[in-house]
């Protein structure tokens, strides 16, 4: 770990200091949006995950894993960079027999695990904040045949911006619990952007869609994309 501590950790520390821990009660839905109840809970990853395994980057608290070991009968595996944030993740959930905990960097994990996965998903974690050209690759190397890959990202336009028009990063922020804004590096990038570092990785676009509050008139806050295998990794 770098000598000064990353955004997620402070965020991570700042939320387990406010919040007790302790083992919850498992969500009845999974969440791709930044409000309750956006997207289509856990059927994008799959009609039947019974006895499938399943991969998530950048877990943190693991509600979601939780949902899709206990409702879906899956065994997942949620990664995530910060040790807080699993520590977290087992207090809330390391009873469940289908769910288990990691901490490390996305990109190591996949690099180091001969692991295939039935589906890998992705909320507002890794995908978009490691280099597309690393990831990706990586990912569909431990994705199995007719696996599925399923992501949300921040919507590029959702401040009024333009998606990114190059495959550069582009500054963003995290916002702590105490309101603190870190800057960080994001990837934003259109559907379009999204499906070429895809195929770039053997994967095509099933679907994509976007998300936004129920207000009228708000600009999309997240945008979801599934994809698949085309080729051997």
């Amino acid at each position: 770990m770098l000598a000064q501590a990353s955004p997620w950790h402070l965020h991570a520390l700042q939320r387990t200091s406010a919040e007790p821990a302790g083992a919850l009660a498992v969500p009845a839905r999974m969440e791709w949006g930044t409000r309750p109840g956006e997207g289509p809970d856990a059927d994008l990853l799959g009609a039947d995950l019974r006895g499938r395994h399943v991969l998530e980057l950048g877990c943190g608290p693991g509600h979601n894993v939780a949902h899709v070991a206990v409702h879906r009968g899956a065994t997942v595996t949620g990664v995530d960079l910060v040790g807080l944030q699993i520590r977290r993740a087992r207090c809330h959930y390391g009873r469940l027999a289908g769910a288990r905990f990691v901490a490390g960097h996305a990109l190591h994990h996949l690099q180091a695990t001969a692991e295939k996965y039935n589906a890998i998903y992705s909320v507002f974690g890794a995908i978009g904040l490691v280099a597309p050209e690393l990831l990706l690759p990586a990912l569909a190397g431990r994705l199995a045949p007719r696996g599925t890959l399923a992501f949300s990202v921040p919507h590029p336009c959702r401040a009024g911006h333009r998606p990114s028009a190059d495959d550069r990063p582009r500054q963003d922020f995290v916002t702590l619990p105490d309101r603190t804004r870190l800057p960080i590096a994001r990837w934003e990038f259109d559907a379009e952007r999204w499906g070429l570092h895809l195929a770039r990785a053997g994967l095509e676009i099933t679907s994509s869609q976007e998300l936004r509050d129920a207000h009228p008139g708000h600009r999309p806050t997240a945008l979801l994309i599934t994809a698949r295998r085309v080729k051997a990794a």
